[in-house]
């Protein structure tokens, strides 16, 4: 019976995954003051278009983001002002990379990648923040996968059929 029941929860989480498979974060965590490597990970297409480019948004409080370069993809770093000034390594930085796209790759519908930028978690953060990184898959022929809801109050991501990935901020583990 036991294990009948956790077969059926299996394949049921498996189901709800196919169902609503989203551009997810490997790491749901990010220590404040300290390195986050975000590796975005693209499960599918559009529609069954190929995905030839992917945008992310590089969210405030994630400093000086830097983008794994990726065989047969182009990159390309947008720059503009924070809302705030931080402290990073003790110098005050008021700007840096606020959106990575890759592009000029291909991704068939069928395949599975990860696009992988780092990027220096805030620490005038609170602890518990949740920090939303939204994404834009553009494939052929227009089609397109927007995952950049962001919850309102009182909502979670769950309430979304587009939800943007997100890692919450913690503080250093001690030892």
């Amino acid at each position: 019976m036991i294990k009948q029941v956790s077969l059926a929860v299996v394949a049921g989480f498996f189901a709800a995954g196919a169902a609503h498979a989203h551009a997810t974060l490997e790491q749901s965590q990010g220590i404040s003051g300290k390195g986050y490597k975000a590796v975005v990970r693209i499960g599918h297409g559009c529609a069954g278009k190929p995905t030839i480019k992917v945008r992310v948004k590089v969210p405030e409080g994630l400093l000086s983001a830097k983008p794994m370069p990726k065989q047969g993809w182009a990159i390309e770093k947008v720059k503009a002002p924070y809302e705030k000034s931080y402290d990073l390594y003790g110098k005050p930085v008021k700007e840096g990379v606020s959106e990575i796209v890759w592009s000029g790759g291909s991704l068939a519908d069928d395949e599975y990648d990860e696009f992988v930028f780092r990027g220096t978690v805030a620490k005038e953060l609170p602890l518990g923040t949740r920090i939303y990184v939204p994404i834009v898959q553009e494939c052929t022929d227009g089609a397109s996968q927007r995952w950049i809801e962001i919850p309102a109050a009182g909502k979670t991501s769950e309430d979304y059929e587009n939800p943007a990935p997100y890692f919450d901020v913690i503080e250093q583990p001690r030892s």
